[in-house]
């Protein structure tokens, strides 16, 4: 998944993948976080078609 500096900028950012999961376990929605090509800091998608699910931490 590649994200465009607009979505980037709009997007909450996390220092971690573990700060991130922090933020999945109150959401009400399945989300899953990843690594920004842009900012090199962690993002929450919902999207999962295609993608490896890792198992929650």
């Amino acid at each position: 998944m590649r994200t465009t500096l607009g979505i980037c900028l709009k997007k909450a950012r996390y220092e971690s993948e573990e700060e991130a999961w922090v933020v999945i376990r109150r959401a009400t929605v399945v989300l899953r976080p990843y690594r920004c090509g842009l900012c090199r800091k962690y993002h929450l998608t919902s999207r999962t078609k295609g993608m490896r699910i890792r198992p929650e931490r």
